[in-house]
């Protein structure tokens, strides 16, 4: 439920979240609104449970303060009022940031959906070949990109 009961709230999509068939796996009533950007933030990838095992096989996605930086479209918990001007939020006061406990570097697999989901929105080119760019672990093995690719068809 949303604050204040509607039923309904705005979520800032960012890393395999930007992709919407990802998103829809476990939020089939999710919709697109708008294509957006967070100031000041930048995207980084890491574990916050050293050892964990994910359905990524390496480091996920996180957003961590960055003054200057932008991420563009899933804080983790974050919650955006709507509206704002040309497409810029900034978080609200009760809005929760999880930080990573350790750097580390993604799968393969991930930073595909996350670029799919980046060009799937139309976010600039220069942003989407900063996330190509991105150091991974070359892991290509089953992963959670299998259930979404699954889930397409």
């Amino acid at each position: 439920m949303a604050p204040g009961g509607t039923g309904t709230f705005a979520y800032f999509a960012f890393g395999s979240n930007m992709l919407r068939e990802r998103l829809q796996l476990e939020n089939p009533s999710a919709t697109y609104l708008d294509t957006g950007r967070l100031k000041d933030y930048q995207l980084d990838f890491g574990v916050w449970d050293r050892g964990v095992e994910n359905s990524w096989h390496g480091g996920v996605a996180t957003i961590q303060e960055s003054p200057g930086s932008e991420a563009g479209r899933r804080p983790r918990r974050y919650l955006f009022p709507a509206g704002g001007e040309s497409g810029e939020q900034q978080p609200r006061g009760d809005s929760v940031q999880d930080l990573p406990d350790e750097q580390l570097p993604c799968s393969s697999n991930l930073t595909t959906v996350v670029c799919c989901g980046a060009e799937q929105n139309g976010l600039p080119d220069d942003y989407v070949d900063r996330l190509r760019a991105v150091e991974t672990n070359n892991y290509m093995g089953p992963s959670m990109l299998d259930c979404i690719e699954m889930h397409a068809n």
